[in-house]
């Protein structure tokens, strides 16, 4: 018999709630060779791959911290595996638009990480693009069948004050209160270099001669390398492939491919990342194949200089007490997402305006770490993934250090914790029951193993 790791029910529940979504994208990994199959649920199977792929997954997102057997993970993958079978056979419904929006975001994950799409392809094993998307549609469909059906199972699940308090003191009692990491809240001001009039203007003339030029036989692709500030340009020479209304385009970029005709340029337009012509190739079923270039206004290094001065004297002015923060925000900051709500920065992870301080990116960290509530940093430059120039500063809203849970001060927290508890125990109950009539195949070195549920089908369980 293998022996069981010592993990404390709490730290299992919250390590996969938290990481189990995000593992399933970062070991899809490499495409599939010759693999033992460890189990078949249903139709779905769990390959002997997957259980050292996670188990590698949740030693380097726990930093070491928590190790899991392989009967402990295999026992977690089947249940997903039973989900992902059961929701099918319970008519859960994904559609294509939710399916490509986690593909697209899966991308752009991957592509944060490497560096770029062709390295996230070369690193995965994968031919090309479409090869990439056709494995992570396979992958964030069953992603979301499993959470539909987790969704249908405890829809109706809730924890009252009492069930709270009780969980807390379980939790006291037997030592296990987790530790909660230093959090904080941050605000911004945002101050934009913004091109004149006349550098605008000369964009859009030099694009409308383009247009002209390419309209009298001129090669649209020898134009893109030449002029296009798309940094992917010399890579694909402008042309950037199908795009559908779901896919996860700039809404102005996609409304003027779609009214265009094959082969027809559009008029210089703009959208966040500067201007551009397009031209629209062909047109499949709902896709449309474009190529742009994309051209923005220059900075001159005496507006950059302009402009940081100006968030200089604002935080002067902040700590001379001749305008509030919020006042700031409200009159200067050109940071839309941010302009109406006092300049409070959201979580793009959790929704949420708080942030784990030590798993922050490591520029930012630097700038914050040792900022007290209500302080600044000092002024810097940053730029946007559209190229846009700008010069900031943050404000400390708030901070928690690193901490015992308390049941004051952590009630939400401990309350998701209780939700997060009772929700897995009516997955769990489910399950024993689903396994009953659930076709189930184990090889038979994973037979050794002793798993919570009756997943081997022993009699007298």
């Amino acid at each position: 018999m293998q022996q069981k790791t010592t993990i404390s029910k709490y730290t299992k529940l919250t390590l996969f709630a938290a990481l189990f979504g995000l593992m399933s994208l970062s070991t899809f990994a490499q495409k599939i060779k010759i693999d033992g199959v460890a189990v078949v649920v249903g139709k779905n199977i769990v390959l002997d791959s997957d259980i050292d792929k996670f188990k590698q997954e949740i030693d380097i997102r726990s930093e070491g911290k928590i190790k899991i057997s392989d009967c402990e993970m295999l026992e977690e993958l089947m249940e997903q595996k039973l989900l992902a079978h059961h929701a099918v056979i319970d008519s859960v419904i994904v559609s294509d638009p939710e399916i490509a929006g986690r593909v697209d975001s899966s991308i752009k994950y991957f592509t944060q990480q490497y560096g770029s799409v062709d390295k996230v392809i070369k690193a995965y094993g994968f031919n090309d693009l479409d090869d990439l998307r056709k494995e992570l549609y396979s992958v964030q469909t069953e992603n979301l069948l499993i959470e539909k059906e987790q969704q249908k199972i405890t829809e109706k699940i809730d924890v009252t004050p009492e069930e709270v308090r009780i969980f807390y003191n379980g939790l006291k009692e037997k030592g296990e209160l987790p530790e909660f990491s230093a959090e904080i809240e941050l605000a911004q001001i945002v101050l934009k270099a913004k091109p004149t009039e006349a550098e605008t203007e000369r964009i859009i003339n030099k694009l409308a001669e383009l247009k002209k030029e390419v309209e009298e036989g001129a090669n649209f692709k020898m134009k893109a390398i030449i002029n296009s500030d798309d940094p992917t340009v010399a890579q694909n020479g402008g042309n950037l492939g199908e795009i559908t209304k779901e896919t996860n385009f700039i809404k102005e970029f996609k409304e003027m491919a779609f009214s265009l005709d094959p082969n027809q340029i559009s008029k210089p337009f703009k959208t966040d990342f500067g201007y551009h012509i397009i031209k629209l190739h062909e047109i499949k079923g709902n896709a449309r194949v474009v190529s742009h270039i994309l051209m923005q206004p220059e900075i001159p290094g005496s507006l950059l200089t302009e402009t940081r001065e100006i968030a200089e004297k604002l935080i002067e002015d902040i700590n001379d007490g001749k305008i509030t923060f919020e006042e700031a925000v409200k009159k200067y900051s050109d940071d839309d997402e941010t302009k109406n709500n006092g300049g409070l920065i959201v979580n793009p992870y959790t929704g949420e305006s708080t942030f784990e301080l030590t798993g922050m990116d490591p520029a930012l960290y630097a700038r914050v770490a040792e900022l007290k509530k209500g302080e600044f940093t000092e002024v810097f430059f940053d730029q946007n993934r559209s190229g846009e120039k700008m010069y900031k500063f943050m404000m400390m809203k708030d901070r928690t250090n690193t901490h015992v849970a308390d049941i004051v001060n952590d009630y939400v927290k401990i309350q998701e914790l209780a939700l997060t508890k009772k929700k897995e125990e009516t997955i769990t109950k489910w399950a024993k029951e689903k396994i009953k009539d659930t076709y189930i195949k184990m090889a038979d070195d994973h037979r050794k193993c002793t798993f919570e549920k009756n997943w081997k089908k022993e009699t007298g369980k």
